[in-house]
């Protein structure tokens, strides 16, 4: 997916968050997202905060304060965006839509993959049937294959051969996976969890315990 394409998607999605979060009531913002440690709002405030991450010097400064943790740094930056009113939340991420604006440590093939999965992160978790862009879905699912930190998904699937069913998509070599491409890309950032009901094939009895992993957010 080309980058112009890229933005396209993930100004979408925002929106989508946006008016899914609108009709939310307060114990709904309060619930456990899909994130370890993370509530619904903070999701919600992490993908708000996108646009507005500051500078490098300040994330190494925050680096430097947590000893190296990059998850803490980025917990502790989420819930202090967090504290902000719902309502103001979902009009930043309505008016950041097409906001071009990343943190200096990401790139915008990582924020695509991580806008399509913090959706679900608040969806699922909720009852809400959210659908995944295909075309952002299979992008994601390459960027995340090919990196290692934080998801690894190589190295914790290894042995498996995933095959998406609704793309022309497949990597790895063994016993295959095989389930749209949305499940394969929450599988692939460690929530093996909710994918797996979605997936079949002989490597499915293979998934757990290496499936999922306890890193709290993508990159």
């Amino acid at each position: 997916m080309e980058q112009e394409q890229a933005w396209g998607v993930i100004a979408q999605q925002r929106r989508v968050l946006a008016d899914l979060l609108a009709d939310l009531t307060p114990q709904e913002w309060e619930a456990p997202s899909l994130c370890a440690r993370w509530r619904v709002r903070d999701v919600a405030a992490h993908l708000a905060l996108t646009p507005h991450s500051p500078g490098i010097g300040r994330i190494l400064y925050e680096c430097l304060r947590a000893r190296g943790d990059v998850d803490r740094v980025n917990h502790d930056m989420t819930v202090r965006w967090a504290a902000r009113p719902t309502a103001e939340l979902v009009a930043g991420l309505r008016s950041d839509a097409d906001n071009r604006r990343r943190p200096a440590i990401t790139t915008w093939r990582n924020l695509l993959f991580d806008t399509i999965v913090h959706v679900q992160d608040v969806a699922i978790p909720l009852g809400r049937d959210v659908a995944m862009p295909l075309a952002g879905t299979v992008a994601g699912l390459d960027r995340v294959w090919r990196m290692g930190w934080p998801f690894w998904a190589k190295r914790r699937l290894r042995g498996l051969r995933l095959v998406a069913t609704d793309a022309e998509w497949a990597a790895g070599a063994g016993a295959e996976v095989r389930g749209p491409a949305g499940a394969l890309l929450l599988l692939v950032t460690g929530r093996g969890a909710v994918a797996r009901p979605r997936l079949d094939g002989p490597g499915v009895a293979h998934l757990a315990p290496q499936a999922d992993t306890t890193v709290p957010d993508g990159p």
